[in-house]
C-alpha cells in the first residue's frame, strides 16, 4: 500500500511539473514533448515496463493526457453496450475511471483522439458522432453527428479518424461537407458559429473529409484554419469561415491521412498511396484574402509519409517515407532535399513518431520500437526493442509525459519508463 501511495505521489507530481498531452499531437499539434532528462539509449529489451492493463476497446486511437488522467477512445462492450466508447484512467496505474459510449451499435473501430480542454473533453467516432463530456464524470454534455447535422462525409468507408481543435470558445471540426467542409461550434453548447463551404480545388482525390483535423496558420498576417481533406490542403479564414486557398497536387484517393505542418508562411503536407506526395506552399495576400504558392512538390516515389506523422525541429522535417514502408527519413523544409534517410531501419511497416529531448521514437507497424536522434548530421540509431504487446497492425501514434512512453495496441495500454535515472 505504502509503495502505490508513493507511486500515486510521483505521478501526481509529475503530472503538475509536466505540461499536459491534451489533444492529438500535443499541447502544439506538432508531435513534440517539452519533456527532458529522458533515456539516450535503453536496453536491449527495453525501458522498463511500469505497468499495462487491458479493457480500454479495440481500434487505432492515441491517447491524451491531462489533469492526472489518460483519456482515448475504443470499441468496447460494456454493461451490456456495444459501441465506441470514450475511457477515462489514471495516469499512475491505468485504472478506469469512467467509459461511456458516444455510439452505439456495430460500426467501424474508432482512430481519432480525444481533444481536451479543462472541464470538457470532444470526441469523433469513426461514424462522424461528435460528442462533449465532462472530464469528470464522462456525463454527455452536447453531442452533433457530420452526417446528419451537416450532411458530412468522410473520403472513405474507414470513417472519421478526426481529433477537433478547441480555440478559444470555439470547437473547431471537420464534417466533410461541401456547404461545411470546415464548421466552428459553440465548445460549450455545440451551436454553430459558421460553416465554410469548400469548394472545387481539383479533380485528385475523393471528396469528403480526410483524417485529420485543423492546425492554426498566421500566414500571410490572417489567422487560418488549414487541414488536409479528400481533395488536398484547404485554408479557412478563422473569424468567419470564409474559404481562402486549396491545393489539390498531393491528395489521394484512398485516405489523405497527415497532419500538415505550418511554419511562419508556410505549410508542409504529404500524403501517401500510390498517389500523393509532398509539397511546401508559400501563402501571401492577395488582395482581401490569402493564396497559397507552390515552392515545390515530390511526387510519391520521392518523398511520402503515409499514416505515422511528420515532425519539423528547427529547419527540417523528420518523417517516416513510403507507403507501408517508414523508411527514417530527415529533410529541408525549404528546399525538400532529402539529407539523410530511406532506409529501412530496425522495424517494418509504416512509422508513428512523436519527438523528445532530441530524440524521435519510431513505432514501427510490425511492433518495433526505435530510438533515433533528431539531427541533420545524418542517420543514428540509438536503441531498438519490441513491444510487449502486438495485437495488430502497430499503428497508434506514441505519447510521452512525465517521463512515460505511452503505447495504445488495441485493447491494450502499455506505460513505460523513459525517464533517466
Amino acid at each position: 500500500m505504502k509503495l502505490l501511495l508513493l507511486a500515486l505521489a510521483a505521478s501526481a507530481s509529475a503530472s503538475a511539473s509536466t505540461p499536459d498531452w491534451p489533444q492529438w499531437r500535443g499541447p502544439k499539434q506538432d508531435g513534440i514533448s517539452p519533456e527532458k532528462g529522458l533515456l539516450k539509449e535503453w536496453p536491449s529489451d527495453g525501458p522498463s515496463l511500469a505497468w499495462r492493463v487491458k479493457g480500454v476497446g479495440t481500434g487505432m486511437s492515441s491517447v491524451s493526457i491531462s489533469n492526472g488522467r489518460i483519456y482515448t477512445l475504443g470499441v468496447r462492450n460494456r454493461d451490456g453496450v456495444s459501441g465506441v466508447f470514450v475511457t477515462a484512467l489514471n495516469l499512475a496505474d491505468g485504472r478506469e475511471y469512467w467509459a461511456t459510449a458516444i455510439t452505439t451499435g456495430n460500426g467501424p473501430k474508432p482512430n481519432s483522439t480525444p481533444t481536451v480542454d479543462g472541464k470538457l473533453l470532444y470526441a469523433v467516432g469513426n461514424n462522424g458522432d461528435l460528442a462533449c463530456l465532462e472530464t469528470d464524470t464522462g456525463k454527455l454534455v452536447w453531442k452533433k453527428s457530420y452526417t446528419a447535422d451537416f450532411g458530412g462525409k468522410c473520403m472513405s468507408t474507414w470513417g472519421y479518424s478526426e481529433s477537433p481543435l478547441v480555440d478559444g470558445d470555439r470547437l473547431i471540426c471537420v464534417p466533410g461537407a461541401a456547404e461545411a467542409g470546415i464548421a466552428a461550434l459553440d465548445k460549450k453548447t455545440g451551436e454553430v458559429i459558421w460553416k465554410a463551404a469548400i469548394p472545387s480545388i481539383g479533380r485528385a482525390g475523393l471528396d469528403g473529409a480526410g483524417y485529420t483535423g485543423v492546425v492554426i496558420s498566421q500566414g500571410a498576417g490572417v489567422k487560418q484554419y488549414v487541414t488536409l481533406t479528400g481533395r488536398g490542403l484547404v485554408s479557412v479564414r478563422a473569424g468567419d469561415g470564409k474559404f481562402l486557398w486549396g491545393y489539390n497536387r498531393i491528395a489521394n484517393s484512398t485516405a489523405d491521412i497527415p497532419t500538415p505542418i505550418i511554419k511562419g508562411d508556410y505549410v508542409f503536407g504529404s500524403s501517401g498511396y500510390n498517389d500523393g506526395g509532398t509539397a511546401l506552399l508559400k501563402l501571401s495576400k492577395d488582395g482581401a484574402g490569402v493564396k497559397a504558392t507552390e515552392v515545390y512538390y515530390l511526387s510519391n516515389s520521392e518523398l511520402q509519409n503515409h499514416h505515422g506523422g511528420m515532425i519539423l525541429l528547427g529547419d527540417h522535417v523528420y518523417m517516416g517515407h513510403g507507403h507501408n514502408n517508414g523508411f527514417p527519413t530527415c529533410v529541408e523544409l525549404m528546399t525538400g532535399k532529402v539529407v539523410w534517410g530511406k532506409e529501412r531501419g530496425p522495424g517494418t511497416g509504416s512509422a508513428a513518431i512523436v519527438m523528445a529531448d532530441g530524440h524521435l521514437y519510431f513505432r514501427y507497424e510490425n511492433g518495433i520500437m526505435a530510438l533515433i536522434e533528431a539531427t541533420p548530421k545524418s542517420y543514428a540509431l540509438k536503441s531498438s526493442f519490441t513491444l510487449a504487446s502486438k495485437v495488430a497492425q502497430s499503428w497508434p501514434h506514441p505519447v510521452i509525459h512525465g517521463g512515460k512512453l505511452y503505447i495504445r495496441d488495441q485493447d491494450n495500454l502499455l506505460c513505460y519508463d523513459v525517464k533517466a535515472k
